[in-house]
């Protein structure tokens, strides 16, 4: 099975420029894990996670204060639609991630795969911890 017949492509996205409380709201809006952060030209240059927010306001700092670039994951893991989910599966083990962004051929943000959704549409066995019913216990 290829990422593409399973990876959401209408995602949310945000800028590096743009605040944690605006990162925060978006990914609130869209129900999302994981935010692409997308530079000039829409190439994914990393991404943001609620746990990435909560470090900064763990520490007292105000979110609004704060740029995505500063928060953010720069180590970027990607897949493309053309892989093979069990492709995508074994970085996101290795990783121990719960989504990968999916770039086409150019680096721009096509889609994001979800742990959660390759298990859901699979029935794929994931490690345990990585889905989202097992890390909200």
């Amino acid at each position: 099975m290829k990422v593409q017949e399973i990876m959401r492509r209408r995602v949310a996205s945000c800028t590096p420029e743009m605040n944690l409380t605006a990162a925060a709201a978006e990914l609130g809006r869209d129900g999302c894990e994981c935010l692409p952060v997308v530079g000039e030209g829409g190439n994914v240059i990393g991404t943001i996670t609620d746990r990435d927010i909560d470090k900064v306001v763990a520490r007292c700092v105000e979110p609004s204060k704060v740029p995505v670039w500063e928060a953010m994951q720069h180590k970027l893991f990607t897949c493309s639609p053309e892989d093979d989910v069990r492709c995508a599966l074994k970085t996101i083990r290795a990783e121990k991630i719960r989504e990968l962004p999916v770039v086409d051929r150019n680096g721009v943000l096509a889609g994001v795969l979800y742990v959660d959704d390759i298990a859901q549409k699979t029935g794929t066995q994931v490690s345990p911890g990585l889905t989202r019913k097992a890390t909200a216990a």
